[in-house]
């Protein structure tokens, strides 16, 4: 079932989550219902407080997508669904890159990261799991563990006039 998108406005995104105590069926059905509206996106991952639940779930995949010369312009990212997340570490060098967010629609804008962060989360059966990365799935990592707390990406770039229109087939972090 594809979810609704809630938008900056909406209060609930400025919300810190909750942890998930239990992965009961339901919650099960939901990740199911956020992975379905993802897929229906042109984005990279999204969080649960984007749905309108304060939970601590973000998922993330990406199929690839590559310019007309065969140039990768996002690399392929396999399903990643994390419960409770939390960055651990982040390396001390930074990336800038555009970024964009279903919850603030065709804004985008240059938001410096750490290059490379450690999380750790729960998997879908309630397994452990330590990621260790860098690239694109940290940034997206990054982006949606933000939204888990409270922060939108608009909130990272300090220069407002820096945040651009963005292109309709663009993809977004989300």
């Amino acid at each position: 079932m594809i979810l609704t998108i809630i938008t900056q406005e909406n209060k609930g995104l400025r919300k810190k989550s909750e942890p998930v105590e239990t992965i009961t069926p339901e919650i099960v059905q939901f990740i199911n219902n956020m992975i379905d509206t993802l897929r229906s996106k042109p984005g990279l991952g999204l969080a649960a407080p984007q749905v309108g639940k304060n939970l601590r779930i973000i998922i993330i995949e990406s199929r690839g997508s590559k310019d007309e010369e065969g140039n990768i312009i996002y690399e392929n990212i396999p399903l990643t669904i994390l419960i409770n997340p939390e960055i651990v570490k982040f390396s001390k060098e930074k990336v800038e890159m555009d970024e964009g967010c279903f919850s603030v629609p065709n804004i985008f804008g240059p938001v410096s990261r750490p290059k490379k962060v450690k999380v750790v989360a729960k998997d879908i059966k309630g397994k452990k799991i330590l990621i260790n990365t860098g690239g694109l799935l940290a940034r997206v990592m990054q982006h949606e563990i933000d939204h888990l707390n409270g922060v939108l990406f608009i909130d990272l770039i300090p220069d407002k006039s820096k945040l651009k229109e963005l292109k309709t087939d663009q993809e977004i972090q989300g």
